[in-house]
């Protein structure tokens, strides 16, 4: 296939032959393999992009707390929440409040789009619409961010993992701000050198970060490793866009991300038998969700 990659470095080649940026790689590589359009292509995202709009239309309309009361309301408070000086910007306030509504509808076992996955299903949709938002971009604009973070995303999930129960958060939240990262940056009008950049800076950030989702359930600490995820990718993203340089190309994070998780013992890859899960708290949750102490 023409437009074929299986590493960075090869993508990276096909956008220097072609001389164009990561998303239309990754639309015209989608395009091949579905034996589709390229139009058809990107009404297929452009659908995906309603979805996530509707999940965090509902999820802001709603503040109950779902089944097992570990999440639900925060959206709403966050975005009552106006400090004279927001430090971390409305940008990023506005990305982590839609993160959250994402989250939370998806406790009440609402329709999301797995971004790669649930856990993490609110880094990236959180991440570019609040900056089309900032920046003015249309859904054009958004749904080639979104092709960017899914070429991204790819070859991490072909190189490594995207599960927590395989290589810990680090493969889902982790994965999520890198995609996020690299997304934000071409948005913005970055080479794809510096998508590359910015993906690799973050996901350095959040290597080793384990999976022990509280009472087995992908609401706590999910929900919040969300906003992490968020602040560390537009992070990444400036850092990328002012020329800052990842001392370990991209490829190579993808790779150490695998060998960490394939070392992470099981407790700590989300069975909920180690980390947050295995505190005094974490117990509690588990007998009152699943009813036993097993």
């Amino acid at each position: 296939m023409g437009y074929a990659f299986s590493s960075g470095t090869e993508l990276l080649d096909l956008t220097d032959k072609h001389g164009t940026a990561i998303s239309d790689i990754t639309i015209n590589y989608s395009a091949e393999q579905q034996n589709l359009a390229g139009l058809d292509i990107l009404g297929e995202m452009q659908r995906r992009l309603q979805v996530i709009r509707e999940a965090i239309d509902l999820g802001m309309q709603h503040a109950e707390r779902s089944a097992s009361g570990l999440s639900g309301g925060d959206a709403q408070r966050l975005t009552a929440y106006a400090p004279d000086v927001p430090l971390l910007g409305q940008p990023v306030k506005q990305a982590i409040t839609y993160s959250f509504a994402i989250m939370e509808h998806n406790a009440r076992f609402g329709r999301i789009v797995a971004f790669p996955t649930a856990g993490s299903a609110g880094t990236v949709p959180g991440c570019l619409l609040a900056a089309a938002e900032a920046l003015g971009k249309d859904d054009a604009a958004l749904v080639r961010a979104m092709f960017t973070s899914a070429g991204i995303g790819m070859i991490i999930g072909n190189n490594a993992m995207l599960a927590g129960a395989t290589g810990g958060c680090q493969a889902e939240v982790g994965s999520a701000s890198a995609m996020a990262a690299a997304a934000l940056t071409e948005l913005r009008g970055g080479s794809p050198d510096q998508c590359f950049q910015a993906a690799a800076i973050a996901l350095k950030g959040l290597l080793g970060l384990v999976c022990d989702p509280i009472g087995g359930l992908v609401e706590a600490p999910c929900v919040k490793r969300n906003a992490t995820a968020i602040a560390n990718a537009f992070m990444a993203s400036d850092l990328a866009l002012a020329g800052i340089v990842s001392n370990v190309p991209f490829d190579e994070v993808v790779e150490a991300m695998r060998n960490i998780g394939r070392s992470m013992p099981a407790s700590l890859r989300e069975t909920a038998k180690g980390g947050l899960a295995a505190t005094e708290t974490g117990k509690r949750v588990w007998c009152a969700v699943m009813g036993d102490e097993s």
